[in-house]
């Protein structure tokens, strides 16, 4: 790849890292901005929807603010609002700088991302007016999702054409990865929503198309978009080779061919062979977890240079542990015997700690790597990154660990008769105050990166106004010297 790329711009066809980070500038603006914000109101959703196991009574008096209402408004605003946006913006940023070539029609992609976000908007707001379509991670009502998908085209379609247009042509893993989950998304996007929205099929067809979406969502998008940024990042900030760029290939295929038929629980009321096909696809991506961290593993073992560590790295490295236990812990869930667990808060944590503690984390770490390069500032506030990284990562573990305790207590109390419905929520309080404790530094840390994320483009926005206006006055001192 060295030498395709030295070659490139030799011929003088590569467009410069400068050139890049311009060309991406805008739209990556827009979609950095809006997921910092909604991630902060997303927290707040979160907050509210975890009070209300303590205190019953908060709130209840406003029915936009009930937690039928205000749990998918939180779980919406954290997959629609930051994860997709961050993921298309890292994903847009990953295919120019890897093709060597500015980002096609940077306008329209920015017109993109604010049809997107007009779309989540009203969504959320529909959702908390009572307007959700009831399935899981799908809640957006239909002319919120129309106005999604059509935000997402624009995005998508200049990512694929850009990736057309790339100089480099030899490719690296992580773009394998990014053209994927371009397609990926509206795939199951639209298929979902017309098949449960729209025109609506009957009966149990209906969880099952369900359940697909969820499992392709958070399962197989979110990895793809992830894991491209996990093999592009771990080998960037450690300066060295990625170990194996066959390892991350093999990784990419067996992760689509597994991890897509996953997502159908073993207690569905469905034919026995739907669980049964669902439960070996997923202990098969155990394939693809081993894959990832024997790769990253022998990355970092490799010899490289001694700088300084980026603070990013923290972030990613933090994502790729959290993969494979999430991995884990989906395995262990299609392998119990009691088939109890799936009634319990272990998926609860199980879901939190790939969606956030995997999927976030990352883009935590590639935003603070990128934010940067494309607007020519650093962030104000560079200890703030690493408060934010010890308040995210202990959030996650203060969230999802007393979860996962509380869910397998709950899984054993459900096999015992003599123990009522009662009691078992009686027992699983203090695991709930401690998982909310874990929303209160998971809100902390969104505000620092709101925070940081505000005051770079404050600073970007003074130096452009501040570049304007002395090209604007140049002449004017020009001639007041001439007349002096």
């Amino acid at each position: 790849m060295t030498e395709a790329s030295s070659s490139s711009r030799a011929s003088g066809l590569a467009a410069s890292t400068a050139e890049i980070d311009v060309s991406c500038r805008l739209p990556l603006l827009v979609l950095f901005i809006s997921a910092a914000i909604w991630l902060v109101m997303a927290s707040v959703f979160g907050l509210i929807a975890s009070l209300k196991f303590h205190s019953p009574q908060f709130l209840a008096e406003c029915p936009g603010l009930t937690y039928g209402r205000v749990r998918p408004a939180f779980t919406n605003s954290l997959l629609y609002g930051f994860c997709v946006q961050a993921g298309l913006g890292v994903a847009l940023w990953l295919i120019a700088r890897l093709g060597q070539t500015t980002l096609a029609h940077r306008w329209l992609v920015s017109v993109g991302a604010k049809v997107w976000n007009l779309g989540v908007t009203v969504g959320v707001i529909g959702i908390l007016f009572g307007d959700s379509t009831g399935f899981e991670n799908l809640e957006l009502p239909p002319y919120a999702s129309v106005l999604c998908f059509l935000g997402y085209l624009l995005i998508g379609l200049w990512g694929v054409v850009t990736f057309h247009q790339r100089r480099e042509r030899i490719l690296f893993a992580s773009q394998w990865f990014l053209f994927a989950a371009v397609f990926w998304f509206p795939w199951i996007f639209s298929t979902a929503n017309l098949l449960l929205v729209t025109f609506p099929v009957r009966g149990m067809t209906q969880a099952v198309i369900a359940w697909w979406y969820s499992n392709n969502l958070l399962f197989v998008w979110l990895s793809l978009v992830g894991l491209a940024a996990v093999f592009y990042f771990v080998p960037k900030l450690t300066n060295r080779e990625l170990h194996s760029h066959y390892l991350a290939l093999f990784t990419f295929w067996s992760l689509i061919l597994f991890a897509s038929w996953g997502g159908i629980p073993n207690t569905a009321a469905v034919p026995a062979w739907m669980p049964a096909l669902s439960t070996v696809a997923i202990v098969l991506t155990l394939v693809p977890l081993l894959a990832v961290a024997l790769n990253v593993f022998q990355t970092l073992k490799s010899p490289g240079s001694n700088a300084p560590r980026d603070p990013s790295l923290s972030f990613v490295l933090f994502g790729v542990g959290a993969f494979v236990l999430a991995g884990l812990m989906n395995i262990g869930g299609a392998l119990d015997s009691t088939r109890q667990l799936h009634f319990t808060w272990f998926v609860a944590a199980r879901t939190q700690l790939h969606l956030y503690g995997f999927f976030v984390m990352v883009m935590f770490g590639a935003i603070y790597y990128i934010f940067p390069k494309f607007s020519g500032v650093e962030f104000p506030y560079p200890k703030l990154v690493r408060v934010h990284f010890w308040l995210a990562a202990l959030g996650i573990l203060a969230y999802a660990l007393p979860l996962a305790i509380g869910g397998i207590l709950q899984s054993v109390q459900l096999q015992d008769a003599k123990i009522s419905p009662v009691q078992m929520v009686q027992s699983s309080l203090p695991f709930l105050r401690a998982s909310t404790t874990g929303d209160l530094l998971l809100f902390a840390g969104h505000l620092a990166f709101l925070g940081n994320v505000a005051g770079l483009v404050t600073r970007f926005y003074r130096a452009r106004v501040t570049a304007v206006y002395s090209v604007a006055t140049a002449d004017l001192f020009k001639s007041a010297e001439a007349k002096s």
